[in-house]
């Protein structure tokens, strides 16, 4: 797996900080690629789209192409 180096603000690792203390992730790690993953899934449904969508389809990330419609 790539390897990153990222600055980020003090407010967010102190809250990463206290996430992987509440035992919400085993480590900061695990915090930061969840949360990265999670927000760009966000995005894609809520971002701009493109035409070339290379998943093939909202299918994969619990959507069935409506926008606003969820399957759990």
């Amino acid at each position: 797996m790539p390897k990153v180096d990222l600055t980020i603000p003090e407010h967010l690792e102190m809250r990463i900080t206290q996430l992987v203390e509440q035992g919400e992730f085993l480590n900061r790690e695990e915090a930061i690629e969840d949360l990265l993953s999670t927000g760009l899934k966000a995005y894609k449904t809520s971002g701009p789209m493109d035409d070339d969508d290379e998943a093939g389809g909202y299918e994969d990330d619990g959507m069935m192409g409506h926008e606003d419609e969820y399957v759990f």
